[in-house]
């Protein structure tokens, strides 16, 4: 966090100083700023770890765009074919997350790909519970689930 703050402070001052006050310029220098505190990370103990936490972010929106398109055109083509090939069901899934904040955004990433819902966090908060429209192969959908858990969760370790 303390990264992120520093900047955008960087990239604050990027453009006071060149005196363009346009999107375009702050974006430069944002990633000017970046840069910059990706070359002093070794030397300031406070933004251990932030220059590496870009590149996951990129790769966590890629899959995660790359699984919205997979599950939307699954339903579709559920909806647009006669034969409804869907198998509703409720799964149980052991949670990895441990804080509030990590639970409530797996759960909301579940709940933005089609086809599945979270329904509700156990009391001990270890489990989810999952919604499918399609229960057809339960493990193949429990490993999907997983590795969208295991990717959001590298984003703040």
């Amino acid at each position: 966090m303390i990264g992120a703050a520093w900047n955008l402070l960087l990239g604050g001052a990027w453009v006071v100083l060149t005196g363009d006050f346009s999107g375009l310029n702050l974006l430069a220098g944002l990633v000017f700023g970046y840069l910059v505190l990706a070359l002093i990370q070794p030397q300031v103990p406070a933004l251990a770890g932030y220059a590496q936490r870009l590149p996951r972010l990129v790769r966590f929106i890629g899959f995660f765009l790359k699984e919205l398109v997979m599950a939307n055109l699954k339903v579709a083509f559920d909806i647009v074919t006669p034969p409804w090939y869907m198998k509703p069901g409720v799964i149980a899934m052991p949670l990895q997350a441990r804080s509030e904040f990590e639970i409530a955004f797996v759960a909301n990433l579940i709940s933005l790909t089609p086809g599945t819902l979270s329904l509700d966090v156990s009391d001990d908060r270890r489990v989810l519970y999952i919604h499918a429209m399609f229960l057809d192969d339960e493990a193949a959908l429990r490993r999907n689930l997983a590795e969208m858990e295991r990717r959001a969760l590298e984003l703040f370790h």
